[in-house]
Parts: structure tokens; C-alpha cells; sequence
């Protein structure tokens, strides 16, 4: 992946800035998309002190407009895009507003749309390449209490397969990677807010659901990134990737 060029989205943070992280290690030119311009700024201003070739673009992915602003920005061509953007929501049917279940279609399936083809143009410029969405195991289980993420992560699995289809003639491959609960942010937040005090326990018991007996780290879902979207990935298409420490095939 030396000297190629990878957009990720929502890279500031979490899985995204994994995935930014491991592909500039790697020597890839790497621009990512985030909505949090402070964030973003300062992770570049990180990565790049390290002597990393990143970019960071601001933008709002349920803006198409400035979205295409941001990819048209990149000069030439790109070899791989990262839908990784996305946020969650807590609740069953009837503790889902209707706010909720747009912000989260807003975000989680029009921004992975918006930003597929605004990259699409640049992906053929090469003869193909890799485009990579982050589902959820939420996508094929019937999770509790996960109504509107679970509906968004169905979504981007169809999203994924549709495009690996149509476009598997012009060289571009679409698989997504379904991750179980991975320990980012967003964990140590919602533990923060529901279960003041403690977070320990609740911690140790959401870990506990998983087979393998512990959340993943971010860096593990970002080398299955790597590796479906690198050349030794190149006879991949069209699949969704699970790891989830067993979630999904050793339930008991």
C-alpha cells in the first residue's frame, strides 16, 4: 500500500483514526473526513509531527456538496475508500424519535452513500480499487435495545453487496468488516453517562458477552482494514467480514 492514496471517513477518533494511523505507518497517503474540525486538526498535527503523510478534511458527510468539495480537493486519483463514519443510538421501537431515526439514516446510510460516489469518479481513474464499509454484527443478530443502528448497519451490508456487484467489471471491490464491541470512546462514554460509578463492572460485563472474553482493541479492526483493502486482499469482493471474538458463531 506504499505511496497509495486512502480516504477514510470519521478518522479522528476511535476505529477511523486506527485505520489512518496503521495505513500511514504503512506509507499510503492518507486523507481523512471528519465533522470536528479541533479534533481533526490536532490529530493531523499529531500524526504528521511523526512524520506521517496525512490530510485531514473537514467536512459534514450528510453534505453532498461540501463532501464533493472535500473529495475534489484530493488531487488525481484514489486506490481505496474507508466508509468507517457512523454513530449509535440506544432504543427499541417505541423509545426511538423519530430525530433519532433520522440523524442516525442522516449519518450512518446517506453519508456512506454521499461519499461513495463522490469517490467513485476518482476509484476508476486507476482501473479500480477497494471501497471498505464498516458494518456491525448488529447488521445480521438481533441485538437488544439497538432498533435504529441495527436498521442503518442492515443497510450498508445491502449498500455493500449492491456495489460489489455493479461494479466488480470496473475493478472495484466492496466488502465490509462487522466488528462485535469494540473498546473506543464511545464505550467509555456511554458508560459514563448510564452507569456512573460504575463503569468497571459494566465494563468487564459487556466484554463478557463476547466469546473470546474481551472487547477488541480499534488496531485489530484496522489490520483487517488493511488487509482486505491491500493487494493481498485483491480476490475479495462482495463479503462481510466478521470480528467479533466469536459473537456471532459461539453463542452459547
Amino acid at each position: 500500500m506504499e505511496n497509495k492514496k486512502i480516504l477514510i471517513t470519521g478518522g479522528a477518533s476511535g476505529i477511523g483514526l486506527a485505520m489512518v494511523t496503521l495505513f500511514a505507518e504503512r506509507k499510503s497517503e492518507v486523507f481523512f473526513i471528519d465533522n470536528r474540525e479541533d479534533i481533526g486538526k490536532e490529530v493531523e498535527k499529531s500524526l504528521r509531527l511523526k512524520g506521517l503523510n496525512v490530510h485531514f478534511l473537514h467536512s459534514d458527510l450528510t453534505d453532498s456538496k461540501r463532501v464533493n468539495q472535500a473529495v475534489n480537493s484530493i488531487s488525481g486519483s484514489l486506490d481505496v475508500l474507508i466508509n468507517n463514519a457512523g454513530i449509535s443510538h440506544i432504543g427499541k421501537v417505541e423509545s426511538t424519535d423519530e430525530d433519532d431515526f433520522d440523524r442516525l439514516y442522516e449519518v450512518n446510510i446517506k453519508g456512506a452513500f454521499i461519499a461513495t460516489k463522490a469517490a467513485l469518479s476518482k476509484i476508476k481513474v486507476n482501473g479500480g480499487g477497494s471501497i471498505l464499509n464498516m458494518a456491525s454484527v448488529a447488521a445480521t443478530m438481533g441485538l437488544p435495545d439497538r432498533f435504529a443502528y441495527s436498521m442503518t448497519k442492515g443497510a450498508i451490508l445491502s449498500m455493500t453487496l449492491s456495489i460489489a456487484r455493479d461494479y466488480v467489471a470496473e475493478g472495484i471491490r466492496c466488502n465490509c468488516i462487522s466488528p462485535g464491541r469494540v473498546h473506543t470512546p464511545f464505550v467509555d462514554g456511554f458508560l459514563a453517562k448510564n452507569y456512573p460509578g460504575q463503569e468497571n463492572e459494566m465494563f468487564q460485563k459487556l466484554a463478557a458477552t463476547q466469546p473470546i472474553g474481551r472487547m477488541a482493541d480499534p488496531k485489530e479492526i484496522a489490520a483487517l482494514a488493511y488487509f482486505i483493502s491491500s493487494e493481498e486482499g485483491s480476490f475479495m469482493t462482495g463479503v462481510d467480514y466478521k470480528i467479533d471474538g466469536g459473537f456471532t458463531g459461539l453463542k452459547m
